[in-house]
């Protein structure tokens, strides 16, 4: 059984995620101890038992007792099942935390997917549903037919109530190979590596900016969305910014831009390079400065020359792990992206290298 800390680096529940995420894959079970241990409330919170129930259903795993507060648990996988499964976290748990968990161990199931989730949809200290589904799973299409993540409806804090469905057809089955090893093997010679080093030339700026229908009276998406093209129209490229008013059952809402390169004129369609900023609407915020923190971050990620965010570096680690000579060149390298590589190379026969703001994926020794 692999053996976790979970009090290592960040020492958050990113690490209890991933574990979940590549236990399934790899069908080797882990135990962790001192589940955020750093944090005010250690052991697990709602999220990460609504993840623990989502896997028990979905690979039929079995797990030692777990409940609100637990700081160890084990956690032994199953065989991945194909079909429709419905999740409810419960007020404005997020729904990308949990995705963490099963997003992977879907791209590689014996069937279509297809899961329904409630809960929220953005909120402080994680990436929104608007981020993934335009600057994440732009690099998964290597690993499936079709992977599609649909908002249905908005979630807010505090009371949540969005809806959100991930629909997958894989194009690798793993059940069809007789160990992990090999269904790695044939990840290596069908699919490409993840490399994302360049930047390359930018393109065009896209961005979508939700806002719950209570402040359509006041104009903030408008208000955003004009701030944020003033700032960015120096780059001389196209601006495309979407903003929708939304009922939801608190008042709220986010601003989510990515930039888009190309590389001598095209985009590369297995690698592209996608920069994303984003900005919650807040109390005691003006829409005018909530415009200016998303531009002023896109900018800044713009500017770094780098090919990868500081949050995307941490999403992609497991799906990295997964292809010899993947390799990123990030803005930051962060203690969440450290924390999911040490939980990467205790499930797979894989080694990371970090060389200045470089990160590479290299045979284990």
């Amino acid at each position: 059984m692999i053996e976790l800390d979970g009090a290592y680096l960040e020492g958050g529940g990113a690490l209890v995620r991933v574990a979940l995420a590549l236990s399934t894959i790899t069908g080797q079970p882990f135990k962790v101890t001192n589940i955020r241990a750093g944090r005010p409330n250690p052991g697990l919170k709602a999220q990460h038992l609504t993840s623990i129930n989502a896997l028990k259903e979905f690979c039929d795993a079995k797990t030692s007792e777990v409940k609100l507060g637990t700081t160890e648990f084990w956690f032994h996988p199953g065989i991945i099942k194909k079909g429709k499964f419905e999740i409810d976290i419960g007020t404005a748990g997020s729904i990308t935390l949990l995705l963490q968990a099963l997003i992977l161990p879907s791209l590689f199931a014996p069937g279509k997917v297809t899961f329904t989730i409630k809960g929220g949809t953005c909120g402080k200290w994680q990436a929104s549903v608007d981020y993934l589904q335009n600057i994440l799973v732009p690099y998964l299409q290597r690993y499936v037919d079709k992977i599609e993540i649909k908002i249905q409806k908005r979630g807010y804090y505090p009371k949540g109530g969005g809806e959100v469905t991930l629909e997958v057809k894989p194009r690798f089955h793993i059940k069809e190979f007789e160990n992990f090893n090999l269904f790695f093997e044939e990840l290596q010679f069908k699919t490409p590596p993840i490399v994302l080093v360049e930047q390359g030339k930018l393109e065009q700026i896209r961005g979508v900016i939700n806002v719950s229908l209570e402040l359509q009276e006041k104009e903030v998406g408008d208000r955003i969305k004009r701030m944020a093209e003033s700032l960015l129209k120096e780059y001389n490229v196209p601006i495309n910014i979407r903003d929708e008013y939304v009922h939801a059952k608190s008042i709220g809402g986010e601003a989510v831009l990515w930039a888009l390169f190309s590389k001598e004129g095209k985009m590369d369609y297995d690698n592209p390079i996608i920069l994303g900023g984003d900005a919650l609407i807040e109390q005691g915020k003006s829409s005018e400065e909530i415009g200016k923190e998303v531009a002023h971050e896109l900018k800044e990620r713009i500017e770094s020359e780098t090919a990868v965010d500081e949050h995307l570096a941490d999403q992609l680690i497991q799906f990295m792990s997964l292809r010899l000579d993947s390799k990123i060149k990030v803005e930051k390298i962060t203690n969440h992206t450290k924390t999911n590589i040490y939980v990467a190379e205790k499930f797979l026969p894989i080694g990371f290298k970090i060389d200045g703001n470089i990160i590479s994926v290299e045979e284990k020794d």
